[in-house]
């Protein structure tokens, strides 16, 4: 196993339309971006040191698949609702945990995770 002392993580997720994808992911995540590092990239930090950023690249848009674990799965499902955005799928595995799952316009996947109620 690699030991890591400190560790930085960036979930990429490439898009066809960064414009378009910018407002969607905007919305997801209920926030304006941590910081762009140039014209057809933002990045947002969900915690310290964990990162999703979007870029554009069409060539290889509408594969990412990304889950978040979250304390409170309905209140985040919640606040995206609130935001216009409905779940693709909504699941229920054997053991009780759920994952919510939202697609973007090219079909990245972006799941949220959370135990059971």
């Amino acid at each position: 196993m690699i030991q890591i002392k400190s560790l930085d993580l960036f979930a990429g997720i490439p898009v066809t339309d960064y414009s378009a994808a910018l407002k969607w992911y905007e919305r997801l995540l209920g926030s304006a971006p941590a910081f762009l590092p140039h014209d057809t990239e933002a990045v947002w930090e969900l915690a310290e040191h964990r990162y999703l950023y979007i870029v554009q690249q069409p060539e290889h848009a509408g594969h990412a698949m990304h889950t978040l674990f979250v304390d409170d799965l309905d209140a985040v499902v919640a606040q995206i609702a609130d935001r216009g955005l409905e779940p693709a799928k909504r699941e229920t595995y054997s053991n009780r945990m759920r994952k919510i799952t939202y697609r973007d316009i090219d079909g990245n996947e972006i799941g949220f995770g959370g135990a059971p109620r």
